[in-house]
């Protein structure tokens, strides 16, 4: 009986993906680091064991769609050394643009059809069926990551990796696998063949960021989820403007601290075993501007659309007016990267006109000197100061069209915090909502306390003996079930 349910948990169950706050992703991970340390210090056997979990984890999350995985992997693997060795200019342009069509055109498939086709009946009346398709988790991400590595082949920046197992470990890695950081193939393939070691720097490290993203997700951003933010974005027009105020700046929490809590946790769970990711975010509602928003948020995302879209659009190359199409069209795009809907590609435009009327204004006062050598002038500190509240308005409200359902939803949020606003429910909606008030309260304020008590804390873990860490992370543990709700909640950048 228990080896018949224990057969079972290994079948993919599409009601129960496997995601990282679940108890068989604790087991899972717990049997694979149980026998790393007998491959670790083998690199051909420690690359298959960590390939085939990965290939299982995405089983888990995906089922089937595993073999669409394996098969864009092959795909953009042989386009790598078709690229590398072909003769002419022109196929080497048949071939990037094969890769790029693969992968656009399976991203496309799956993520955008029924928006086409919804998009087609509005615009002409028609009445075109839904077609039944399921989106793989990740998709969005493991489609970018292998259509980087054959644009760097491309521009003759990388060259293709020899061993398929190696390229397949790099795409599946399953920490990152479902929803970033997006790994760049310069980073992470040649850490693949080197002889890895783990100290307790290392360990501390890792600990902390998988403490911090427990917390960020499993206790802030569900709780307040779950116990008011959903409520009020799922029927707008049944709370107050002050109540749609105050679910919005507790959205703009959750979603930072669910995708963040993300990475915190898949770049803890890489440096454990002794791979080192990327920074995906960077204290992001510490911005002064728009552009230094987006230099800190989903840093993985926006360098990947800033060096394959922008960029290659003409960036700041091309004059001042052919600069702010190239933000427009990658900030829409970006939009429509994040889901099938006309409300993300409106959150897409508004940030871009945000972005252009960023740098029109930075242009006007703080110009760029031609002298690269020249002292960078400091910013004032009353306008950092408003530079920090603009800016964290502004991507609030914004988030208004990211969350809502609908575009009418959106406007039926906007319509009652502009007409029936109320402040003095402020004092009544605390006392029906304390937790939910001190956890918002609480997140804020941990996101802007100094750099130094975070340091602070990891070198405690650091010097701490290996009983005391696994303590801290017992207490994390329990803390995280303590807040959790009946139904293990996905964490956002699932659906995209």
């Amino acid at each position: 009986m228990i080896l018949e349910k224990f057969l079972h948990s290994l079948v993919y169950d599409p009601k129960n993906p496997l995601i990282f706050n679940s108890s068989f992703f604790l087991f899972f991970f717990a049997a694979l680091m149980f026998f790393y340390p007998l491959l670790v210090k083998k690199i051909k056997a420690r690359t298959w064991y960590l390939m085939l979990a990965s290939l299982f984890f995405y089983y888990k999350t995906s089922g089937i769609f595993v073999l669409l995985l394996v098969i864009t992997a092959g795909i953009n693997y042989l386009i790598g050394f078709g690229l590398e060795n072909s003769p002419s200019e022109r196929r080497r342009k048949l071939l990037i643009a094969l890769s790029v069509v693969w992968n656009l055109g399976s991203l496309g498939y799956y993520k955008y059809s029924n928006f086409l086709i919804d998009s087609v009946n509005g615009l002409f009346g028609g009445n075109l069926p839904a077609l039944d398709i399921f989106l793989p988790v990740g998709i969005s991400f493991f489609t970018f990551q292998t259509m980087s590595y054959t644009l760097d082949i491309y521009y003759r920046k990388l060259k293709p990796i020899h061993s398929f197992a190696d390229f397949l470990f790099f795409v599946s890695f399953f920490p990152q696998l479902v929803a970033g950081p997006i790994l760049r193939a310069s980073w992470f393939i040649p850490q693949i063949n080197k002889h890895l070691s783990l100290n307790k720097e290392q360990v501390a490290k890792a600990l902390l960021l998988i403490f911090t993203g427990l917390v960020k997700k499993g206790v802030i951003a569900d709780y307040i989820s779950i116990n008011f933010v959903d409520r009020v974005f799922d029927n707008p027009a049944l709370y107050s403007g002050l109540e749609n105020l105050l679910a919005l700046y507790g959205y703009s929490l959750q979603v930072y601290c669910d995708f963040s809590g993300y990475s915190d946790i898949a770049i803890g769970l890489a440096t454990m075993m002794g791979f080192e990711l990327q920074a995906n975010f960077n204290s992001p509602y510490r911005a002064t501007s728009l552009g230094d928003f987006w230099h800190r948020w989903h840093i993985s995302l926006s360098t990947w659309l800033r060096d394959y879209l922008y960029f290659p659009l003409g960036g700041s190359r091309k004059g001042k007016v052919r600069t702010y199409v190239n933000l427009m069209v990658t900030m829409v795009l970006g939009g429509l990267w994040h889901g099938a809907s006309w409300n993300f590609v409106l959150w897409g435009a508004l940030n871009g006109v945000g972005l252009s009327i960023d740098r029109f204004v930075h242009n006007i006062f703080w110009p760029r000197s031609g002298n690269k050598n020249a002292p960078l002038r400091q910013t004032p500190l009353l306008l950092k100061v408003l530079g920090v509240i603009f800016t964290f308005n502004f991507i609030t409200f914004t988030r208004i069209f990211f969350r809502s359902r609908t575009f009418a939803d959106a406007l039926a949020m906007i319509e009652r915090i502009f007409t029936n606003l109320n402040p003095r429910l402020f004092f009544i909606w605390l006392q029906e909502y304390q937790v939910v008030a001190a956890l918002i309260a609480a997140g804020y304020l941990l996101h802007w306390l100094p750099r130094k008590f975070k340091t602070g804390f990891e070198g405690f873990l650091q010097k701490s003996p290996v009983p005391v860490q696994a303590l801290i992370l017992a207490v994390v543990i329990w803390v995280v079930f303590q807040f959790r709700s009946a139904d293990i909640q996905p964490f956002i950048y699932f659906q995209f």
